[in-house]
This record gives structure tokens, sequence and C-alpha cells, in this order.
């Protein structure tokens, strides 16, 4: 979240190319320092024209064109590398980076990203402890997503979060109930929990809360992934190494004609 910024002038060119009108018709106030700046994009404080402040998150101008020269170029090399016997052996590489391309371009629709954060809300809809920020539909285009204004103290302000009252082992300990929740009871989990992408906000009925941000990298599971999540984690705690080995397989972690014994005294070991 600490990327060298683009200039607010690309910036507003794209909010404008988006809307098909100057920024300051949608955002009357658009500050032009951002907030947050990341690889695909980066967030501007802003307000709507009722006066509610918001965070505008808008694409980089030509981070598509840099994505895809990128993705060329990791797979020449997945090609190199899948000519060593050693590694085509261990990894299935050109699978790794399939699933790396998909995960990236879905990042860059801001539309999707938008639904995620609603589908979101209503997991956490009864939950005080958990906030997800509004989304503002109508100020939202493929390359611009506008949100509720939920930037309170990063995760890793540590002594912000001491000063604010907040006990820290409280916060780890919600932040990890809220992920089991999300991966062994909804299938459905935020997949990419950096520091800042999680707040916490003092006050509230929970005297503080656990706030997320940016919902393009989401992951999905069926019904036979939570299964095998479920016996890779009672694996773990009794210490069950046979048990584990199958939970990999449940899960399509082990591929075909791999050295299950070297893996089983790989896990013994651990």
């Amino acid at each position: 979240d600490e990327v060298p910024a683009e200039s607010s002038e690309r910036i507003l060119a794209v909010v404008e190319a988006d809307f098909g009108e100057r920024t300051v018709a949608r955002f009357p106030w658009f500050d032009p320092e951002p907030l947050a700046s990341a690889s695909l994009g980066q967030v501007h404080r802003a307000r709507l024209p009722s006066g509610e402040p918001v965070v505008v998150k808008v694409q980089r101008p030509g981070i598509e064109q840099i994505l895809a020269v990128d993705l060329r170029a990791l797979g020449r090399v997945v090609a190199w590398l899948g000519r060593v016997e050693g590694i085509r052996r261990r990894a299935d590489l050109r699978a790794f980076l399939a699933e790396f391309s998909k995960t990236l371009w879905a990042e860059l629709d801001y539309l999707a990203e938008g639904q995620n954060a609603r589908r979101f809300t209503r997991m956490f809809s009864k939950n005080p402890g958990v906030r997800i920020p509004r989304v503002h539909l109508s100020h939202t285009t493929r390359r611009v997503l506008t949100l509720e204004d939920v930037y309170f103290i990063k995760i890793t302000d540590y002594a912000a979060i001491e000063a604010a009252g907040v006990p820290r082992a409280e916060v780890a300990q919600r932040l990890f109930k809220t992920y089991l929740t999300q991966i062994f009871r909804r299938g459905f989990f935020h997949a990419d929990p950096h520091p800042g992408n999680l707040f916490v906000e003092p006050g509230g009925e929970q005297g503080w809360r656990l706030v997320f941000v940016d919902f393009g990298m989401v992951g999905r599971l069926n019904a036979q992934a939570m299964q095998g999540l479920r016996e890779l984690a009672v694996a773990v705690g009794a210490r069950d190494v046979d048990r584990l080995l199958r939970a990999y397989q449940t899960l399509g972690m082990i591929l075909p004609g791999a050295e299950l014994g070297r893996l089983r005294q790989a896990e013994e070991a651990l």
C-alpha cells in the first residue's frame, strides 16, 4: 500500500474518462494526495455532492497493458522452468500461472469488487464487531470504485491501537475468528489481508470494530475444499500425518506420482 503514486492529473483523467464528465461534477472535492497507493490502483479521499465523505479507488492508467506484458514474461519463465525435470515433477507451474493471472485480471474489475464488498456486508450484517464499507454504485465503474470512508487505525500501528484503549490480543483473536468463519462456514473469504487492507475502528457497541477494505481478491471454496480444510485442521491438531496426507489429496494439492514417503517424512519432522 506504499507504491510510488501516479500524478493526480493522470488519476483524474481516468475518473473523467469513465464518467464522461469533469471530476468536480461527481466529486465536488477530491484530494489530489493519495491516501494509499498500491500496485494496481490508488485511493483518494473525496466528497459526494451530498457532502458525504468517501474514498475513491482509481485504477492506474495503462495498468492493463503493463499487466499483459508482465504475464507474458512470466509465461516465458514458466516455459523455461518446465524443462527442468526436478521442478516439473514437483509443481504444475502452468497451473500456478493460470491461477495467478486469473486473480490479477479479476482485481482490475472494480464493479466485481463492489459486488464482493456487498456480499461481505451481508455475511457480517449481524456481527457488530466487523465493519465492511458501503459501496456507492452510482459513483462506481470498472476502473473507479467509491466506498464509505472507513480508513481508521492501520492494524499494524500498535502504538495507536493501544493509545485508543484497544487490546491487541483481542484484535488478533477477532481477526482469526473472522477468517475461520469466512473459510470454514461461508466458503468465501477476503484473500488479500495485508496491513493496508485491515483497520481498527475505536468505539461502537463492541468497544471497537475490525474493518476490512479491498475486496478485489477473494477466494471461493467448494464443499470438497471445505471438507479437506477441516480434515487438515483436525490432522494438524491431532498430529496425525496419514490424515494430513489424505487431506492434501482431498484438496488436490498432491501431484500424481508424488513421493508420499518423502512427504510423510517431511510432515513428521514438521
